[in-house]
């Protein structure tokens, strides 16, 4: 359901980007939407407003680094790319090459450190899913109808994926740091929606003002369903364990791109079963990166 809700937001995002001329826009009304939600939320939970109190205090003492606090800027940039891109190469298409660059860059980081899990060693599993993770992209890119696509557009999904994995890792450092998810949440939707706002001003004083805003409300919706997958999120992994939330968020994230693009196609969408074929690569490349593929060991013989 989370990959679900993520590849709706992306096409509500597009959709919007569309219908106001202005992708930049399109990404601040979903940040900003989603900022007002959780600010809600965090006032009426008491382990919101815990979190906030000890935030606050955390940034009185300097006691919290300021690259913390920046992890927002990357889903900034992924949502403006979404308003940018989705509504011309479709949700399937941006979605495989944000998934490349989100194993990729996850790749990199782990092996690093910078996650709160510190150092993942690169295994050779690893590198072959992220590879396979790149020929998804490779495959998408076969149909006929990506020969007029910008290259900016098929280059920006794949940069925002590995941004995202710079952003779960910062984001997850956080919530160790004050002990809340909430309060990290809330600091990942303030640094996005600021930096989209400074966006959208220099963008209207370059090109002037957008078309105009739609009166269609579930167009303004893109920011709600962030929220919502962002907590369901923090709620199933205590259940389900990081490994299988992820493998579920990608397949339903891959499926559900498909699914919108069948259903509700972008002008530059590539074929159906050319984006079913790299959705399946894509997801090959995850399970190889992800899953742990051990021998079962073979009981010792005892003698005697």
């Amino acid at each position: 359901m989370i990959g679900s809700l993520t590849a709706l937001q992306a096409r509500i995002n597009g959709s919007l980007g569309a219908e106001t001329g202005d992708g930049v826009l399109a990404g601040g009304i979903s940040f900003g939407s989603g900022l007002v939600v959780v600010l809600a939320i965090a006032a009426v939970l008491p382990s919101g407003r815990a979190g906030l109190r000890r935030l606050s205090a955390a940034i009185r003492e300097r006691s919290i680094p300021v690259w913390m606090l920046l992890g927002g800027a990357a889903g900034a940039f992924t949502v403006a790319c979404q308003g940018l891109a989705v509504a011309t190469v479709g949700v399937a298409l941006f979605t495989v090459g944000f998934v490349a660059g989100q194993t990729t860059g996850g790749l990199l980081l782990d092996r690093v450190g910078y996650g709160p899990a510190g150092v993942v060693p690169v295994t050779v599993r690893r590198v072959v899913g992220a590879l396979l993770a790149l020929a998804g992209v490779a495959v998408s890119l076969m149909g006929d109808s990506v020969g007029g696509i910008p290259v900016w557009m098929l280059v920006v999904p794949v940069i925002a994926g590995a941004g995202v994995a710079w952003q779960q890792g910062t984001n997850g450092r956080l919530r160790l740091r004050v002990q809340s998810p909430l309060a990290a949440t809330v600091v990942n939707f303030a640094g996005g929606t600021a930096v989209l706002i400074v966006a959208v001003l220099a963008h209207v004083a370059v090109v002037g003002p957008p078309r105009g805003l739609p009166s269609d409300p579930w167009l303004y919706l893109g920011g709600t369903v962030g929220v919502v997958y962002i907590f369901l999120s923090s709620v199933i992994v205590q259940r389900t364990g990081v490994l299988l939330m992820g493998l579920g968020s990608v397949v339903g994230l891959l499926a559900t791109s498909v699914v919108l693009d069948a259903v509700w196609p972008a002008p530059a969408a590539p074929p159906l079963p050319i984006a079913v074929l790299a959705a399946a690569v894509a997801i090959a490349g995850v399970v190889v990166a992800a899953v742990p593929w051990r021998r079962p060991r073979r009981g010792r013989i005892r003698r005697g």
